[in-house]
């Protein structure tokens, strides 16, 4: 296992037929070498786990990753998930969704990752 940090784009989506690289997230999450969050590692360090959130014409938004009954949700609030993440292995080219609070789902795809 190690700390990863992870390049997400948005994905092809009727409003954006070639997907877009200008909508992203950069994480920084604990990754087992199965591709999947090392639940074990991220309750030794929950601080280490981040987010950023860069959206044209938006202030980037600066978070967290949480453990919820839910899932693993994404948070810029303490303590407030904003979005669940649905993803089965995180590795590069592979993709996963990000679930709005109102139940919208959109497509990101793993555009880079490094240790």
């Amino acid at each position: 296992m190690t700390w990863t940090t992870i390049r997400l784009e948005l994905a092809r989506t009727p409003a954006f037929p070639n997907g877009s690289a200008a909508r992203s997230y950069v994480m920084r999450l604990p990754i087992a070498p199965d591709g999947r969050i090392d639940e074990q590692e991220y309750r030794h360090h929950p601080e280490y786990a981040t987010v950023r959130r860069f959206w044209p014409n938006e202030p980037d938004q600066h978070g967290h990753l949480l453990r919820t009954a839910e899932g693993w949700t994404l948070s810029y609030a303490p303590h407030d998930p904003s979005f669940r993440i649905e993803a089965t292995m995180i590795r590069s080219g592979s993709h996963l969704m990000l679930i709005e609070p109102d139940g919208q789902a959109l497509p990101f795809e793993v555009k880079a990752i490094a240790a």
